[in-house]
C-alpha cells in the first residue's frame, strides 16, 4: 500500500533468512543500539554537561576514523572490497580537498556548543572509549580477514540506527537549552545521509560468502558491537559519577 511505512527492523524481519540479513538482524537487536543510555539520549535527557562530555569522547573516535579505516583498507586481499573501502576513506578526508575533511565539520559542532577543539582534542578519553578506539583498530587489523570484515559489517550496520537515535536527541537538545539554539548539527545530518550507501556496499562485499567465514564474520562482528555498547555504558556509567571510569593516562595529546 502506497505510503505505508514499515519499521526497520520489522522490514529486516521479513527478509529472508541468509546468513547477512541474520547477521544483520543480530546487530540491531544488540546493546550497542539498545541500552539506557541511547534511550535517553535519543529523548534528549541529558545536562549540558553529559552532552558536552558526549561530544568529546566521540570526537576521540572522529579523529581516528580515518587511521582506523586505513588500517582495514591494508588488511583487505579483495580489490573490489579495498575500492570500496578507498571511496569511503577518500569522501573522510575531503575527496581531495583536506579543508572538507569530515573532522572540520565535527569542529564546528564543537564550537557551536561551546567547546575548542584543540582543548577537546586533550581531554581524557573514558577508558571505556580507549578500549572502542583501539579494540576496533586492532579488529580492522586482524590477522584473520574475515573477522576484520564482521567487525566492519557490524560498524556500518548499526550506523543507521545509531544516526537515528542520535539525531532526534541532538535536535531535541537544541530546540530546548538556550546554549543549544546556534548548534551546527550538520555533522550528524551529513553522515546519516551517507550510511545507507555504506550498508549496500558492505552487503555487496559479503556477497556469497563461504559457509567456513560465517563463523569469523560472526566473532568479529559480536566483538565490535560489544565494544560500542562498552563506549555507550561508559559515559552511563561517567554521567552516574563513576570516577574508576577515567584512564589518566589516556589524555590526547594532539593538535587540531
Amino acid at each position: 500500500m502506497a505510503g505505508f511505512f514499515v519499521p526497520r527492523k520489522i522490514r529486516e524481519m521479513e527478509k529472508p533468512m541468509t546468513f547477512t540479513t541474520q547477521l544483520r538482524s543480530f546487530v540491531l537487536n544488540h546493546g550497542a543500539v539498545n541500552n539506557p543510555y541511547l534511550d535517553r539520549f535519543s529523548e534528549g535527557r541529558l545536562t549540558d554537561e553529559e552532552f558536552r562530555q558526549f561530544a568529546v569522547q566521540f570526537f576521540f573516535f572522529v579523529k581516528h576514523f580515518p587511521r582506523i579505516l586505513a588500517v582495514l583498507l591494508a588488511n583487505t586481499p579483495n580489490d573490489e572490497a579495498a575500492d570500496e573501502l578507498a571511496m569511503i576513506l577518500t569522501s573522510e578526508l575531503g575527496d581531495g580537498n583536506p579543508k572538507k575533511r569530515h573532522e572540520y565539520l565535527y569542529h564546528k559542532f564543537l564550537r557551536s556548543i561551546g567547546l575548542d577543539p584543540v582543548v577537546a582534542a586533550r581531554e581524557q578519553r573514558l577508558h571505556s572509549t580507549h578500549e572502542y578506539i583501539e579494540g576496533l583498530a586492532s579488529l580492522n587489523g586482524h590477522e584473520n580477514y574475515q573477522v576484520a570484515m564482521g567487525a566492519s559489517f557490524g560498524l556500518e550496520h548499526m550506523a543507521i540506527s545509531m544516526w537515528d537515535l542520535l539525531i532526534p536527541g541532538i535536535m531535541n537538545l537544541k530546540k530546548t537549552v538556550p546554549e543549544f539554539k546556534q548548534m551546527n548539527t550538520v555533522y550528524w545530518t551529513f553522515h546519516r545521509a551517507l550510511e545507507e550507501q555504506h550498508e549496500e556496499a558492505m552487503m555487496r562485499a559479503l556477497d556469497d560468502v563461504p559457509a567456513e567465514a560465517e563463523a569469523s564474520l560472526q566473532k568479529g562482528c559480536s566483538e565490535v558491537l560489544d565494544l560500542l555498547e562498552g563506549f555507550w555504558m561508559g559515559l552511563e556509567e561517567a554521567s552516574n559519577s563513576n570516577p574508576l571510569n577515567v584512564e589518566a593516562g589516556f589524555a590526547e595529546l594532539t593538535t587540531v
